[in-house]
């Protein structure tokens, strides 16, 4: 008796948790939810709302260490030095989600990225961009009905969203789109304006 009542509450939770998830998505759907109305933690484990980014242009980036991509860090952080007084800012999203391939803690990204790469940008704790403990800022930026031109799953590490000085989503960079690439840089540019 006790195990079929186990069972039924379990299978209960995962239900409601399901439901909690869909009606999350309306109302990001709904409300014309930004970027600035989520919060994270930074790498520093301090939570940081978004809306600190309040007209600036952002581009979001997740991230991994040990990825065949993980050398756009260096394209990353040249962006960030160029154009930064004009207003733009690079937050790194580290996620473990494609073959482990950011297994570190926090602590080991930073001093990672740190030596390596000499980045400089704005880091974040690490996050899931994939499955069903995925970040509520990543719902956001992955739902096809809030965003219908950038929505869609994250295919692999170093997916590069560019968010307007009103916190609206403009453009989408799978990761073999590289930062330095005439594609993002005039992207950024226009934006910047």
């Amino acid at each position: 008796m006790i195990k079929v009542e186990c069972c039924a509450n379990l299978a209960y939770n995962q239900r409601m948790k399901k439901l909690l998830a869909v009606l999350c998505l309306a109302s990001i759907s709904l409300f014309g939810t930004t970027l600035y109305d989520f919060s994270m933690n930074t790498i520093d484990g301090k939570s940081l709302p978004l809306a600190t980014y309040k007209g600036k242009v952002v581009l979001l980036v997740n991230v991994a260490s040990r990825c065949s991509y993980t050398p756009q860090y260096a394209a990353l952080q040249a962006l960030y030095a160029k154009y930064k007084d004009q207003g733009l800012v690079i937050t790194g999203f580290p996620a473990n989600n494609f073959l482990q391939q950011e297994p570190g803690t926090d602590q080991e990204i930073k001093t990672f990225c740190s030596t390596k790469y000499n980045v400089t940008f704005p880091m974040f704790s690490k996050i899931s961009v994939l499955g069903e403990d995925k970040a509520p800022l990543y719902k956001y930026l992955t739902d096809k009905s809030a965003n219908p031109k950038t929505g869609g799953e994250i295919k692999w590490n170093f997916t590069k969203f560019l968010v307007d000085r009103n916190g609206k989503i403009v453009a989408r960079f799978e990761p073999t789109v590289t930062p330095d690439s005439p594609e993002v840089v005039s992207a950024i540019e226009r934006t910047l304006k």
